[in-house]
């Protein structure tokens, strides 16, 4: 499968909806069911995979976990790595993963935790900076950071297209189980 990144303009909820699509798609040919692990998108991510029709073939669950408490109670990631690391953080979006594959009926999942701002960053974590990961069940997770700009929507709306493509990737990688 070829995945055609679009351009870093704004991005149309017609663009997420065929990319949900595609990932739908893509998780139904292998016969597996997503899990999400949201913190800066909100659910975004989530409610872009459910505006498809029939969805729940493929798609099992989304946490959101906006708050650290909540990534620690829902997901089971351990204050420890957040304390140490910060919630915006590649061991704790790994974690995030984890903990969706383990509190789910999913194999494959995906983490999204960011600064959307306008404040909350630092000289290390400028607003805008947003980790993914992706995993799945008896596999490695995969981390990945970015740091868009714009405002607070245009932050939260590109971590959605690109958790999403990421999960194509990742899904589509040469050495990705079947």
């Amino acid at each position: 499968m070829t995945i055609d990144h679009p351009a870093p303009h704004s991005v149309s909820p017609h663009e997420l909806t065929r990319l949900a699509a595609r990932v739908g798609e893509c998780l139904r040919e292998r016969g597996r069911r997503l899990a999400t692990a949201e913190s800066c998108t909100g659910g975004w991510v989530a409610k872009t995979i459910t505006d498809i029709a029939g969805s729940s073939d493929w798609f099992d669950r989304g946490f959101v976990t906006y708050s650290n408490a909540a990534k620690q109670q829902m997901l089971g990631v351990d204050a420890g790595l957040i304390e140490v690391h910060g919630a915006v953080s590649a061991p704790v979006v790994r974690a995030m993963v984890t903990g969706a594959l383990a509190h789910s009926q999913a194999e494959v999942a995906l983490a999204v935790s960011g600064i959307a701002g306008p404040g909350g960053g630092s000289p290390e974590k400028p607003v805008g900076t947003v980790w993914f990961a992706w995993g799945q069940m008896g596999n490695r997770s995969v981390t990945r950071r970015d740091c868009f700009a714009g405002d607070r929507e245009a932050v939260r709306v590109q971590a959605v297209r690109t958790v999403l493509f990421g999960l194509l990737e990742y899904l589509n990688a040469p050495n990705a189980p079947e």
